[in-house]
Order: C-alpha cells, then sequence, then structure tokens
C-alpha cells in the first residue's frame, strides 16, 4: 500500500477521533457565526461566552443539540481528511524528490522550503475542497435547521401575540392556539432531506454553492502546514546537532506542534474563515426564515462582505474567534497525533508482517 493512502486512511481515521472529541464546540461556533447582531444593537445581545452558548442548546435542545448533524459531518470529516492526507502526500512525495534531486545538483539542503509547503498544502486542498465540498453544504444545512426552525416558531408567536393584540375575538382564542403551536414537533431532518432541499432550491450548481471563498480558505491549512513542517523541520535539526540522532518525533511533540501551526493558522485567517462560513455557508444556505431584515440577505461574497461591515461592524469578522480557536487547535492537535500514530502502527504492522512472511518463505 502506497505511503499517499495509508496517510489518507490515517488522516480521516484522525479527523473521525478528533471530530466526535470536539464537535459540541464545533456546532456552538457555527451558531455563534450565524446570529444576526448588528452594530448599533448592545454588546450583551451578542452571541455570548461559549460556555454560555452550550447551557443554552442543552436547555433548549438537549444535549443532543451539541451534536445535531454529527452523522454526515463525520462522514465529511472523514473523506475530506482522506481526501485531503492522501494527496498532500502524493504532492509531498514529489516535493521531497525534487529536493533530494536539487541537492545532489548543489542547490539546496534536500529538504522543501517553506513555499514548497505552501504549494503542497495549497494543491491538497484545492483538490480536497473540489470533491468534497457538497458534503459540508449538508452538514451546515442540518446543523442550522435545528435553529432555523426555532425562529420560524418564535416569528408565528409573534405574529399571534400582534393579532390578538388588534383583535379582541382572536385574543380569546390566544391560549389555544399557543398550545397548537407549542404542540408542533418538528419535522425529521435528515441527510436525504436536506439534499433534496439544496437540489430544489439551487440544482446541482447548490452542492458547490460557496465555491470561491472556499477555495480562498486553502491558505488556511496551507499556513498550518507550512508552519507544521518548519517546526518539525527544526526540531529534527535541534536533535540531530544533540546528536539524538533520528529518534521519533513524540507523540506529545506532535500534538504541541500541531497546536502552534493551527493557532498561527487560524489567528491570521480568521476574518476569511468568518467570510467561509457565515457568510456563503451558515447564512445563504441556511433557511432564508433565519431572518427576514433584507440586510442580511447577500447576493454574493462581496455584497456580503460589505453590508457586514454596514450592519454590523468589522468586529462581526471576529464573531466566535475565541470558540473557533479552542476548538480547530485542540481538533487540529489531536488530528495529527493521532494521524501520525496510525501511520506508525501501520509501519510496525506492515514490518512485522513482513518479517513473517520472509521466515515463511525460508
Amino acid at each position: 500500500m502506497s505511503n499517499a493512502v495509508v496517510n489518507g486512511m490515517a488522516g480521516a481515521g484522525g479527523g473521525i477521533i478528533a471530530q466526535i472529541i470536539t464537535y459540541p464546540l464545533q456546532t456552538v461556533n457555527t451558531r455563534q457565526q450565524t446570529e444576526r447582531v448588528a452594530k448599533k444593537d448592545s454588546p450583551q445581545a451578542a452571541a455570548g461566552s461559549t460556555l454560555a452558548q452550550i447551557v443554552r442548546v442543552i436547555k433548549s435542545e438537549g444535549l443532543g443539540g451539541l451534536y445535531s448533524g454529527l452523522k454526515p459531518s463525520l462522514l465529511g470529516t472523514a473523506a475530506s481528511q482522506g481526501v485531503y492526507y492522501s494527496f498532500y502526500q502524493y504532492f509531498k512525495n514529489k516535493a521531497e524528490a525534487i529536493a533530494a534531486e536539487n541537492k545532489r545538483k548543489g542547490r539546496g539542503d534536500g529538504s522543501p522550503g517553506m513555499l514548497s509547503w505552501l504549494i503542497v498544502a495549497a494543491l491538497a486542498g484545492s483538490l480536497n475542497v473540489l470533491l468534497t465540498n457538497p458534503i459540508w453544504v449538508l452538514v451546515t444545512r442540518m446543523q442550522t435547521h435545528t435553529q432555523a426552525e426555532k425562529k420560524i416558531t418564535e416569528a408565528k408567536r409573534e405574529a399571534l401575540f400582534k393579532e390578538a393584540s388588534e383583535n379582541i375575538l382572536i385574543h380569546s382564542t390566544l391560549p389555544d392556539q399557543l398550545d397548537a403551536l407549542d404542540s408542533i414537533k418538528p419535522r425529521p431532518y435528515g441527510t436525504f432531506q436536506a439534499a433534496c432541499e439544496v437540489y430544489h432550491e439551487s440544482g446541482i450548481a447548490g452542492f458547490w454553492k460557496g465555491i470561491v471563498p472556499t477555495l480562498i480558505m486553502v491558505c488556511n491549512p496551507s499556513i498550518q502546514f507550512m508552519i507544521y513542517e518548519s517546526l518539525l523541520k527544526h526540531l529534527r535539526t535541534k536533535r540531530a546537532s544533540k546528536k539524538q540522532g533520528l529518534k521519533n518525533i513524540t507523540a506529545l511533540e506532535i500534538f504541541l506542534v500541531g497546536a502552534l501551526a493551527k493557532l498561527g493558522a487560524t489567528v491570521s485567517t480568521y476574518p476569511l474563515l468568518v467570510v467561509k462560513f457565515t457568510i456563503l455557508q451558515s447564512r445563504l444556505q441556511a433557511k432564508q426564515e433565519i431572518g427576514g431584515n433584507v440586510s442580511l440577505r447577500y447576493s454574493g461574497t462581496f455584497d456580503a462582505i460589505v453590508k457586514m461591515i454596514r450592519y454590523e461592524g468589522l468586529h462581526s469578522f471576529y464573531k466566535g474567534m475565541s470558540t473557533k480557536i479552542v476548538q480547530s487547535v485542540f481538533a487540529a492537535s489531536l488530528l495529527f497525533m493521532v494521524k501520525e500514530e496510525l501511520v506508525k502502527a501501520y509501519a510496525v504492522v506492515s514490518d512485522t508482517s513482513s518479517k513473517i512472511l520472509s521466515n515463511a518463505v525460508k
């Protein structure tokens, strides 16, 4: 089995484990980003702390609310990480071969530079986005479905109160109408229903909605892997200078290096991350009933950016940043660590199997 396939499978496994552990934070972050808070509103009306958001979701939806859309998200994560790491390892092999050839020609130290890592990660990320964007369209819609249903119910409740205040006859039946409204259970909503809605609204092209900013966001993993590979190279060089040889880098070291890499990438690209998730996925793909205000309807990326600045202020580009940093850094650290450990485990199993077969032949 090629190392590209092995790394792809390990990346999928690591992604699933990291996703399960950090999913509640991801759900809260998505909802923080999709909340409509105009800049004229008070700071208290904003999304609030991560803990407050978690408590609010549990109170209104139970623990299951924190894992809304988990199944398609796990599918998306497995597919996305599997595809990404397969292509990344493939292009990494090519980059290392080119670097080795350059060294033989007297150029470089035999290892890819920072620009090479940027290009490798960008190529892998772009291919990954094109292949897996439909899955994430469905995941985002499912994550925001409950929130949309709640907004619709609240709007109907307000309409009933308004109508009752204007008509005394209707006022007498208000309690029964409210009871009937409260008795309505949320309709079942799964992956198939989400896919049908996307197709009905936008056709096949709807599954690639938001593809442009998503491709732009490829810069996030590019920066992440540039920092990650550079830190690993520095660690190996430092270890070699102390004559520690090719001692394996520990799982804890991988975890810490991965955390630093993701932290750097997230802080430097967060506004773009908000443009990607908030504008073109969480907002354009979420049900339009979430908000009737025209200031929150977007015709495209540029229109959305202009309206966010005008109606919500520059701070809206950093909404939910603390939650995202905690979630993404922890998830990336776990992913890197688990993925590398799975690759090591495969190497051990493969080597053991080879020895057993070799002895059997003898």
